[in-house]
């Protein structure tokens, strides 16, 4: 095995995350003990933070950072980007928003006041996400950003469930490979539209 590299690295720290979202996932479908899950996703998890402490430890071997700076950074984080939460200090406050929608906006307004040159909002939407987690961030960051929602056709939806969802997404890859396409691929180009298209239709309203 060669030296190690932030890049080398890269694949387990993918490789663990999705261990953590299958773990996270069988225990929920009821398959294990609640006892046997939890131990299993202890685990896992400490795999993903091995991760973290090689690319921490990488870092300070070239002087960059310790994992306690990184510990830091995402303390300091917390508390300014929950300012519902957090007093300045880090101490809680003494009452906090009433809905999920009040906490989501505040922390919208939080991330743009630290970023006010961030104009477009799909930046920092990873490019290496699978497409379709790809296409659903964007969307919900599009809904956030207040731009226009398209509506669905007609004949999809709603789901009453995941494993409806599931079986009609299944469907289409069934129907892609059949047409000899590539449905990753293909969506990758809809959501790389959607992101042009998205925000130039409402700058024309």
């Amino acid at each position: 095995m060669g030296a190690l590299t932030h890049a080398s690295l890269v694949e387990y720290l993918l490789e663990e995350a999705f261990e953590v979202a299958e773990t996270i996932e069988a225990g929920s479908s009821g398959g294990t003990t609640a006892d046997a899950a939890d131990a299993e996703l202890q685990g896992e998890l400490g795999d993903v933070l091995l991760q973290v402490v090689l690319h921490a430890r990488l870092a300070e071997e070239r002087g960059a950072f310790t994992f306690d700076d990184v510990a830091r950074g995402l303390s300091a984080k917390m508390v300014r980007r929950n300012p519902h939460v957090f007093r300045p200090d880090g101490s809680l406050q003494d009452s906090f928003p009433a809905t999920i929608d009040e906490i989501v906006q505040k922390w919208d307004a939080v991330k743009r006041a630290e970023r006010p040159e961030r104009r477009d909002p799909f930046e920092g939407i990873p490019l290496a996400l699978p497409a379709l987690a790809r296409a659903q961030k964007s969307i919900d960051r599009a809904a956030r950003a207040g731009f226009p929602q398209r509506q669905p056709p007609a004949n999809v939806g709603p789901f009453t469930s995941e494993e409806e969802l599931g079986e009609l997404l299944l469907a289409v890859v069934h129907s892609a490979r059949a047409s000899g396409l590539d449905a990753e691929r293909a969506l990758r180009g809809a959501v790389r539209t959607y992101q042009q298209r998205v925000p130039e239709q409402h700058h024309q309203r």
